[in-house]
């Protein structure tokens, strides 16, 4: 008898080390990104259009549910996205054109203002020129350009409207045969299919809680404001419904103008009542009780969110930080849903966790036995 050959037991001799892998993992990991980067123009439109035709394409099921043609369900689901863009971008432009005629009336309150700061600096014992150096470049001029440019990145969004329109177009024709297309892909890479249909399936619902959440933000913020005497509340509620969409730090960046405009219209203590009012709705809202909800529905930790906010927005801009969970959730799909054996880390960034752990499930089934 022959002795066994223990050839087949050996690894093979191609095999690349496990710290090369990851280093080469690492290095395409930073190609894509700068890729990404430079290209963000063309990108950010593009996972916007996506995102978008994921949002509406349960209209095309429905439309065909119904034994209605694939077109007509095109059609409708298209006609909803470019009504939602061309609302939003419409009430957005107007509504900086009215405030960029409505901040030079307050160059006089501005300088009243800076003259009483330039008093209570100098009562601080701040020498004159120190003084001096600090105010004089401040001027109702750069606190208009620094409004206009806070809602320059969010006009930006809409600003190459005509290509995201026609990739919503060529995706809507697409989005008529995806149904079988998925179909086709799930009885042969059924691993595949499932994480790209968990990754849409967790975009819809993260849009529908946001898009909730913000409408519910919006009323308030704008209610309060208007309350308040706060010139163009409506502006500042659909600010506040765009900016719900960034997590974790979107109120921030939504209360900044609506301040600004109170303590040039009525002085610094409206402007702390128009904080405190916003601190306190979004933080009870967007802090306590949408995390919750959104948590659940993406299977994202805190602090992915935030990570993911900051990433994107560094990678595509503006665009990035509105869809960063999307887009996180779209590397998840791709990186880890992909692949049976990398599902473990679902649980470390935020999936819930199984209602009884491996060893609770030991030890029953070891009191169980005989």
């Amino acid at each position: 008898m022959s002795e066994p050959s223990t050839s087949a037991a050996a690894p093979p001799s191609w095999s690349i080390p496990r710290g090369l892998i990851v280093l080469l993992s690492l290095a395409a990991g930073v190609v894509a990104i700068a890729g990404l980067k430079v290209f963000s123009g063309i990108v950010g439109p593009f996972f916007l259009a996506l995102m978008l035709t994921i949002a509406v394409q349960p209209l095309q099921g429905w439309a065909q549910r119904r034994g209605w043609s694939a077109w007509v369900g095109m059609v409708i689901a298209l006609l909803a996205v470019v009504g939602i863009l061309l609302g939003i971008g419409l009430a957005l432009a107007v509504s900086a054109w009215q405030l960029a005629s409505l901040l030079p009336e307050y160059g006089d309150k501005l300088n009243a203002l800076l003259d009483n700061a330039r008093g209570l600096l100098s009562d601080l014992g701040i020498s004159s020129d120190q003084i001096q150096k600090v105010l004089d470049g401040i001027d109702v001029g750069k606190v208009a350009e620094f409004v206009e440019q806070l809602l320059g990145g969010v006009l930006g969004v809409f600003s190459n409207l005509f290509f995201v329109l026609a990739l919503l177009l060529f995706m809507a024709v697409d989005g008529m045969t995806m149904d079988k297309r998925m179909t086709v892909v799930q009885g042969q890479r059924p691993a595949i299919a499932g994480a790209l249909l968990s990754f849409a399936e967790g975009t819809r619902k993260y849009l529908v809680v946001s898009t909730v959440f913000g409408a519910i933000v919006a009323v308030i913020d704008g209610g309060a404001l208007w309350l308040m005497g706060v010139p163009l509340p409506i502006l500042w509620a659909l600010l506040s419904f765009i900016t719900n969409y960034i997590p974790n730090i979107g109120f921030v960046i939504g209360v900044i103008p609506p301040a600004l405009l109170a303590l040039l219209d009525s002085g610094p203590v409206l402007m702390i009542w128009v904080i405190v009012v916003y601190s306190v709705i979004n933080f009870v809202i967007q802090s306590i009780i949408q995390p919750k909800f959104v948590g659940d529905a993406v299977g994202l930790s805190v602090t992915v969110t935030f990570l993911s906010l900051v990433f994107w927005a560094w990678v595509i801009g503006a665009l990035g930080a509105l869809l960063a969970i999307p887009l996180t959730l779209l590397v998840k799909a791709l990186l880890l849903d992909i692949d049976p054996s990398t599902r473990w880390a679902d649980v470390l960034i935020g999936a819930p966790l199984p209602k009884k752990v491996p060893e609770e499930q030991a030890r029953e089934r070891e009191a169980e036995r005989p």
